[in-house]
């Protein structure tokens, strides 16, 4: 018997109890077509192919219940319904626990460092600091798109040229969240870069992998997978010099020295303590900050830019909104408030393409599970999620929901201020749930309730920046006319295509 041989008896009888324990703990039924050990096994690696399909028939099956469907190592529980997922994203962290969830996701443990996972203290740096400064920062925002844009594009005259668009787009965004992040002239440095790119990449990509080894082997398996220390290694090649200096100085002069930089390592350095300031935990808070900046608004643009191309009846309207928002305000962060219609684009772009069949994962943390306000126990250390992607094609939260509408969101929000009541709360409030950093029940791209994503509002007003400035200096096509290049899905996990192109040339 080989040693392959012997790996997959292993893993099919991990597989098996892991099913049968399973089985046997859990009262919360399962999807039909997974019934049956052998079936179960079938619908696991259906689910690694086609989890989209594999949810919606939970959904269908249980239209307002909870279902669990098999991965190839656990069940996973799913709550289907606008009220239990609201349960589910106002449960606290005790009860529910979002940190289990996203590091399950990612094996953090593995990907990035234990450190992270415990004690996730930058996600307060992100949701304050960097929130609070997008308007102070805009002007070095906007300048570094523009140098961005010149340098990754490299475009010459108006000739049309073939855009490789997600490699390029990240590096786009790269420059542009670092010159927040960690400032001139690092934020240019292209080994610097690369770095934050192929680490982001590493993150998603092994993460995944990692994923599909059974939790008794991973100690051992998982970090011939991770990238996290050589990561690091490379980080403190850059981040060390400038680290030591900035701690340095807040050795010496305090907090509130003159000049003092206003940017993320400032504002790590307001928070951290004990064995988080130090040079290598810096610089390993800047490389997760940079994941998940670069993840977020480079999957996002590049769906945006696809769909653009694909949709093209919108890019004159938006072009004019964002000309005549410019011509009259100005680039600022408030500007961007007044391009609706950019705003409804990548809220709907969003809607059909940011989410994968499964979203708000928790793990349930109480010693005696999660009940729901039905009566309905989730038991204590599953996974519980919502169908995202079905909630996003559901036709009662959408009019024509399979039908791209660039301006569905920028629509709803006209007609909802025009009869609003300025003493009206519900219908102002309902205008406001149009916007793209404007999480619900119903619109679950940021997450929704209190983990939703805390840097939003730094990826709404880099995005809204970043298309305002193409629709207004370039013309874009479909690399082959009437065809999107393909998502890329593999489990719960979707991003857009990795090597779709598209053309695009200057206008001016």
């Amino acid at each position: 018997m080989t040693t392959t041989t012997l790996l997959i008896y292993v893993l099919a009888a991990v597989a098996a109890a892991t099913w049968l324990r399973s089985r046997k703990q859990s009262p919360i039924p399962t999807i039909a077509e997974a019934e049956g050990v052998l079936s179960s096994h079938r619908t696991a690696l259906r689910f690694l192919g086609n989890a989209t399909d594999v949810v919606a028939r939970g959904c269908h099956q249980f239209p307002e219940g909870v279902f669990r469907l098999p991965t190839l190592f656990r069940w996973e529980y799913v709550a289907n319904g606008l009220q239990r997922l609201s349960e589910i994203a106002a449960a606290p962290e005790n009860i529910l626990s979002f940190h289990d969830g996203a590091a399950d996701s990612l094996q953090t443990e593995y990907t990035i460092g234990a450190a992270v996972k415990h004690n996730p203290y930058h996600v307060a740096t992100v949701r304050g600091s960097l929130t609070r400064n997008l308007a102070r920062c805009f002007p070095d925002v906007r300048d570094e798109i523009v140098h961005a844009f010149n340098d990754v594009l490299a475009l010459e005259g108006k000739e049309w040229k073939s855009f490789h668009v997600l490699p390029q787009v990240m590096q786009i965004v790269a420059r542009t969240s670092n010159r927040l992040f960690v400032g001139l002239p690092l934020c240019r440095n292209q080994e610097f870069l690369d770095l934050n790119v192929n680490y982001t990449i590493h993150i998603f990509t092994r993460g995944q992998l990692i994923k599909l080894i059974p939790e008794f082997l991973k100690p051992t398996l998982a970090p011939w997978f991770s990238s996290k220390n050589s990561s690091l290694r490379h980080a403190l090649k850059f981040l060390g010099p400038l680290l030591e200096e900035r701690l340095a100085k807040d050795q010496e002069l305090g907090a509130d020295y003159p000049d003092r930089p206003n940017d993320a390592i400032s504002w790590l350095l307001d928070i951290a303590t004990d064995e988080e300031r130090t040079v290598p935990a810096l610089a390993l808070r800047i490389l997760v900050i940079n994941m998940a900046a670069i993840h977020t608004s480079s999957t996002t643009l590049t769906s945006a830019l696809y769909d653009l191309t694909m949709y093209p009846e919108h890019m004159q309207p938006m072009r004019e909104e964002a000309e005549r928002v410019i011509a009259e305000e100005g680039w600022s962060k408030a500007s961007l408030a007044s391009m609706h219609k950019i705003d409804s684009f990548l809220r709907e772009s969003q809607r059909l393409s940011a989410t994968g069949a499964l979203g708000l994962t928790r793990r349930v943390v109480a010693k005696d599970g999660f009940t729901f306000s039905d009566g309905t126990t989730v038991p204590h250390g599953a996974f519980l999620s919502v169908p995202a992607n079905a909630i996003h094609g559901d036709p009662d939260n959408y009019e024509n929901p399979e039908v791209f509408d660039g301006f569905r969101f920028s629509r709803h929000r006209k007609q909802g201020s025009a009869l609003a009541d300025p003493e009206d709360t519900n219908v102002n409030g309902a205008v406001f749930t149009q916007h793209m950093v404007t999480t619900s029940p119903e619109h679950v791209a940021f997450g929704h309730g209190r983990h939703a994503c805390p840097g939003r509002f730094f990826a709404a007003t880099e995005l809204k920046a970043m298309l305002a400035h193409m629709l207004i200096n370039y013309d874009v096509k479909a690399d082959v006319e009437g065809v999107r290049p393909s998502d890329m899905v593999f489990g719960a996990m979707r991003t857009p295509s990795a090597t779709g192109k598209i053309m695009i040339r200057r206008r001016v």
